[in-house]
Parts: structure tokens; C-alpha cells; sequence
């Protein structure tokens, strides 16, 4: 059985128009195995939103995040972090870019 996700952070684009972004992070909330969600706008345009995800949880199903976003009219730009395994490895902060 692979280890369970716990955590996901993730850049989305959300058009202007449709659900807030208080009702996106309750939408995602709700499933299963997630016990957290912070949702932060990074950039507005004329129609899309741009929004960092970050999700927790004890066992978050990805493919259902995605199912649950699409519904909701948002897009998966990237995916830009996934911590994996028994306890949430936090990365050292002295990592150089």
C-alpha cells in the first residue's frame, strides 16, 4: 500500500466569475482526508484568479481534489510541492534556490 499524501500545494487559476474562493476552499474541505485548507490570491487579471492551494491532510486523493476543482471551474496550473508519508516533512529553510 503506498504512503499516504499529506500534504499538496498547488497553483490555480480560477475564472473571475463563479464561486467565491471562500466556497473553493470549503468545496475542497469537505473531502475526504483532508483536514486543512489555506487558499491565497497571488494575482488578479481580467478574468482568471491565480491562487496558491495548500492542502492537509491525513490522506489526501489527489485525483478527487482534481475532480472537485474541475467542477468548480478551476484549472491546475502546477503542482509544486507534495509531502508524502507517515508525518509531514517540513523542507529546511537553509535550502539555496
Amino acid at each position: 500500500m503506498p504512503a499516504p499524501v499529506r500534504r499538496v500545494v498547488l497553483d490555480i487559476l480560477k475564472p473571475l466569475r463563479g464561486p467565491s474562493i471562500i466556497d473553493v476552499a470549503r468545496e475542497v474541505a469537505s473531502l475526504p482526508g483532508i483536514e486543512g485548507v489555506n487558499l491565497t490570491v497571488k494575482e488578479i487579471d481580467v478574468e482568471t484568479i491565480t491562487l496558491s492551494m495548500t492542502i492537509e491532510g491525513s490522506d489526501i486523493d489527489f485525483t478527487a481534489v482534481k475532480e472537485k476543482l474541475d467542477l468548480l471551474g478551476c484549472v491546475i496550473h502546477s503542482v509544486d510541492q507534495v509531502v508524502a508519508g507517515k508525518k509531514i516533512v517540513e523542507e529546511p529553510e537553509n535550502v539555496e534556490e
